[in-house]
């Protein structure tokens, strides 16, 4: 895999997990969510109403463990 092909995920502490877009994501029964954005953010903390895809839920509440 060359550079160019990589792709960049930031984990970002008490928040989403961004990933540099487009990216499909693939769901545990099967489906597949897709986003065309530049960069994606996917929802770490389940409270997206949006869920895989991040809505700002998590800045509602603080997270009782990380």
């Amino acid at each position: 895999m060359s550079d160019a092909d990589r792709r960049v995920v930031r984990v970002v502490k008490g928040g989403p997990i961004m990933v540099q877009g487009p990216v499909d994501i693939e769901m545990p029964d099967g489906s597949t969510v897709a986003s065309d954005r530049f960069m994606v953010a996917i929802c770490a903390c389940r409270r997206s109403k949006t869920y895989p895809l991040c809505d700002t839920s998590h800045r509602k509440r603080a997270r009782t463990a990380d």
